[in-house]
């Protein structure tokens, strides 16, 4: 009789890599989970509809083992003109083996072979991305915190409103300008995904920015932020934030310093920087003078 020793696992970076679906969902809220990062099951429902996720089923059964999304902007999405990758995620119990790695060359390379990429990377994941061809070029400031109204803003805010659907042309338009590519697909779900979406006019009734908040675990998220101005984007959070009495989160390109230390001002307190990377492209497209906050990181 021959006996034969225990049968000896494949590496875990010879795993097939899939796409996923809004099936998934559950099992990507509990990878998230598992990793220490809020269940999240609203924001990857969005992203696993308006993107597309890709993971690694756990060879013990139990879930995903490494997960992202990419989220394509352009007119044509076989060929997008730029394409997010976030969430990007490896189970605990298997993490420092080389799975992650396998899935972002995998996205990066096999998938996305010479679309320009970005990013949102924690310096825990920013050597990664350096090896794979990514650079450095922004940083967001996280701020969380309740609001403090400013008194100010009564008497010199910008005049806003809730938008209505005759404004999602005008907000599609106005974002492509802003974000230097199209996002139809993105920014016509907000409606359904956010609970407030606000826009605001000049006094010619010109479309001057817009922005929304949405549900994120126990706080409300602001974002996308798009403004003409410093005061716009006040106002605009001013009144998004009287909406709710949650703490607010938001994630805000450092480059707009005034608004900033006016978020701080208001009680919103640091929690982290980010690095936004890019691949293949010298920087995000677009004004980046009018785009103040991200509908999240994960998708650019």
């Amino acid at each position: 009789m021959i006996h034969s020793g225990p049968v000896t696992p494949p590496p875990l970076t010879d795993l097939p890599i899939r796409a996923l679906t809004p099936d998934d969902l559950r099992h990507c809220a509990d990878l998230s989970q598992d990793r220490g990062w809020p269940r999240e099951d609203h924001k990857w429902g969005l992203l696993l509809t308006a993107g597309t996720g890709y993971g690694v089923d756990a060879p013990d059964g139990q879930g995903l083992a490494a997960a992202c999304v990419v989220t394509s902007y352009g007119d044509t999405l076989d060929k997008p003109d730029l394409a997010a990758i976030g969430m990007v995620l490896v189970a605990d119990r298997f993490a420092r083996q080389g799975l992650g790695r396998r899935l972002m060359q995998y996205v990066c390379d096999d998938v996305l072979a010479g679309v320009p990429l970005t990013l949102h990377a924690t310096p825990y994941g920013r050597p990664l991305y350096e090896e794979l061809g990514f650079d450095t070029t922004g940083r967001a400031e996280m701020l969380r915190g309740a609001f403090v109204p400013d008194p100010r803003r009564a008497a010199t805010g910008v005049p806003v409103r809730p938008a209505t659907g005759e404004d999602l042309p005008g907000i599609v338009r106005l974002d492509t300008e802003v974000f230097g590519t199209d996002r139809t697909h993105m920014i016509t779900r907000l409606p359904a995904f956010t609970d407030r979406l606000l826009v605001a006019e000049d006094a010619s009734g010109a479309l001057i920015g817009y922005a929304a908040l949405w549900p994120n675990m126990e706080t409300h998220v602001v974002g996308p932020l798009i403004a003409r101005d410093t005061a716009t984007a006040q106002a605009l959070v001013t009144a998004l934030a009287a909406s709710t009495e949650r703490p607010l989160r938001t994630d805000i390109d450092v480059r707009h310093e005034e608004l900033v230390s006016w978020l701080k001002e208001r009680g919103l307190q640091s929690l982290a920087f980010n690095a936004v990377m890019t691949r293949d492209i010298p920087g995000l497209p677009g004004d980046w003078t009018r785009r103040w906050a991200p509908l999240t990181v994960a998708a650019g």
